[in-house]
């Protein structure tokens, strides 16, 4: 894929140049930030080793939950404010790396907040 190009998507236009990345169980980090579609890493001109970091990153999305339990760890919160500074820290690696073509934001997540409450 070449910077100029842009990924197929469900949105009404089916181009998309606004990523999301946000980590969710089981699904790769880029997301089409108006119709939700979930992309695969694979076609990004991305460095292999930001790729591997965000694939690492994305598998440690929830460890902050015991999903036997469906309850929050301990420091639970603190882990998950780690994830998310991570994931800044990557947003901003890919937004270089992807060049003035799209548009990347960073989606925190919220979840050991709701199961605090």
């Amino acid at each position: 894929m070449r910077m100029s190009d842009h990924m197929i998507c469900n949105c009404e236009q089916k181009k998309c140049n606004e990523i999301k990345v946000e980590a969710d169980v089981g699904a790769d980090p880029f997301w089409c930030q108006r119709c939700g579609y979930n992309f695969d890493l694979d076609p990004f001109t991305l460095s292999m080793e930001l790729k591997n970091e965000l694939l690492n990153w994305m598998v440690q999305y929830g460890e902050w939950i015991d999903w036997d339990t469906d309850k929050l760890v301990e420091n639970g919160v603190k882990l998950e404010e780690k994830h998310n500074i991570e994931g800044e820290r990557l947003t901003e690696r890919v937004k270089k790396e992807l060049g003035a073509g799209y548009r990347v934001v960073f989606s925190p997540s919220s979840m050991a907040r709701s199961y605090a409450e």
